[in-house]
């Protein structure tokens, strides 16, 4: 009998440790010691603040003014503004939770890196799967966009249009494969291969192109300002805004883009909090005066019929009744947008890079090219998965199975202060999440209550990635977790010098 129970009690013991090992958490001391280290090389710190901000600024900004404002309109009516400003509020607190974290372990793993750090391997296994979801997905999407309104362009400017079976995705008004959208996808490729210098200075002339556009769009949007057509501002009522405002949100993923380059900033601690809380209010100042000027122009029920692609330049067409704004605006677009596609392929190539020199994805995704400091063979993955992606699901899709992967992602981060602030207190912080712990746990439930607002099928694809992302873990990333082998049994282990952390 004893025999037996103590048999039985090593079969629980060894249960429980497998449980235990689950939840894992990597000492903050040793993500930080392994920062900017690859397979072949190391990623180099060139990036300074203004770069910094502009990087996320340039994720952001467009993603859902060019693309997705057609679709929010009609769920919310004039009150579209409030629904980005309910957007950007859930934003920021979860900005402000990102600034914290990013300030306190300065990597290139984003919310990945910090939740190894606090909620454990297999949470931040989940996180990262989800953000692979959302930055694959939201690359996709704009590209897709993109490809609309070089079609655009090229009918105002030279009256010709790309055939419909290689300019849409299949099932979209006739479309077969989305060349436009893989080609894109190839020009941002090039220049992130060329170097993140090179990149981040392609992207600052960009940005600068994409704000200079849109204030042209406001200048000539509120010449046909018509108060009319604000009235009834909210026809559908609170929950046509807060059913908007999970749509909208979409066009605030990418201002976390800055906490995905931790490893090549100049001062990390310093100018990644700032460039995370500064590309938010300059987006958001932009989200909300270009919204306004667009329903003020243009009667908010014709915006289904205008198409979601393209919808501010038929805006354009409208207010001033001449084609040559709308086509400033079309080629100003094909331009900006594509600084949309390299931030967050940047971003993704770099989370991918945390995750695998964790062990938890192949070793072919940190292996950094000696002469260009770039990981070459992972950027060239990524590409052509979201090639692939672009070129064959239409835009709609795509859209809220990035908002939903992202907001998961954000309230995971909101936890990690929390859990942070108890487990660590005495850690270095370049920024502190201001009114804490109430900041951190609105940022948890605003994603929460947006989360809720997205439809049953977005949930259903969500459900289905998080189960494929557990089987891929299970299957590959336990097994060759590097932490897991530093430290048997689950125990998390010392970095060199370093205090021990808990687990």
């Amino acid at each position: 009998m004893r025999g037996r129970a103590a048999l039985g009690g090593d079969a629980q013991a060894r249960r429980g440790g497998a449980v235990r090992s689950l939840f894992r958490t990597k000492p903050v001391d040793r993500i930080v010691a392994e920062g900017g280290r690859g397979e072949g090389g190391e990623l180099k710190r060139s990036m300074s603040l203004l770069q910094l901000t502009l990087f996320s600024v340039g994720a952001t900004l467009g993603t859902g003014i060019f693309v997705v404002l057609g679709e929010a309109v009609p769920k919310a009516g004039p009150a579209v503004v409030l629904a980005f400003v309910l957007a950007a509020v859930t934003a920021l607190f979860s900005a402000l939770s990102y600034a914290e974290l990013a300030g306190t372990i300065p990597v290139s793993g984003s919310s990945y890196s910090y939740a190894y750090a606090t909620l454990g391997e297999l949470v931040a296994w989940v996180c990262g799967w989800c953000l692979l979801l959302e930055y694959a997905v939201s690359v996709s999407a704009v590209a897709v966009g993109w490809g609309s309104y070089l079609n655009e362009f090229l009918d105002k400017a030279f009256h010709v249009t790309m055939p419909a079976a290689v300019s849409n995705s299949p099932g979209d008004s006739g479309g077969v494969v989305n060349l436009p959208a893989v080609a894109v996808v190839l020009i941002a490729t090039l220049l992130l291969l060329r170097g993140t210098s090179e990149s981040a200075t392609a992207n600052t002339i960009m940005v600068f192109l994409k704000i200079g556009v849109l204030v042209f769009f406001c200048a000539v949007a509120f010449t046909a300002f018509r108060g009319g057509n604000l009235t009834p501002f909210a026809p559908m009522g609170w929950a046509g805004i807060s059913a908007a405002g999970s749509k909208v949100f979409f066009s605030y993923i990418g201002f976390d883009a800055a906490s995905t380059a931790g490893e090549e900033a100049r001062n990390p601690r310093r100018d990644l909090p700032l460039a995370i809380v500064l590309s938010l209010a300059i987006v958001t100042a932009v989200y909300v005066l270009v919204g306004l000027a667009a329903v003020a122009a243009m009667e908010w029920t014709d915006f289904e019929l205008s198409g979601s692609e393209a919808s501010l330049a038929r805006v354009l067409d409208e207010a001033s009744g001449r084609s040559w704004p709308s086509m400033v605006l079309s080629l100003g677009a094909v331009v900006a947008i594509a600084s949309v596609v390299l931030t967050v392929m940047y971003g993704q190539t770099r989370i991918l890079f945390a995750m695998s020199r964790d062990g938890l994805v192949p070793a072919v995704f940190q292996r950094v090219s000696p002469r260009r400091s770039v990981p070459v063979a992972n950027t060239v993955i990524v590409a052509a998965f979201i090639s692939v992606l672009a070129a064959l699901i239409p835009l709609g899709r795509l859209v809220d199975a990035t908002s939903i992967g992202t907001l998961f992602a954000f309230a995971l981060v909101s936890a990690g202060v929390i859990v942070l602030r108890r487990t660590r207190p005495d850690l270095p912080r370049g920024f502190r999440t201001p009114f804490y712990p109430l900041t951190p746990l609105l940022g948890i439930g605003f994603c929460v209550y947006l989360m809720v607002g997205l439809g049953s099928v977005t949930w259903l694809v969500f459900l289905l990635w998080t189960v494929a992302g557990l089987a891929a873990y299970f299957l590959y990333g336990r097994r060759h977790s590097r932490l897991a082998s530093i430290a048997p049994g689950g125990a998390a282990g010392d970095a060199p010098g370093a205090g021990k952390e808990p687990s």
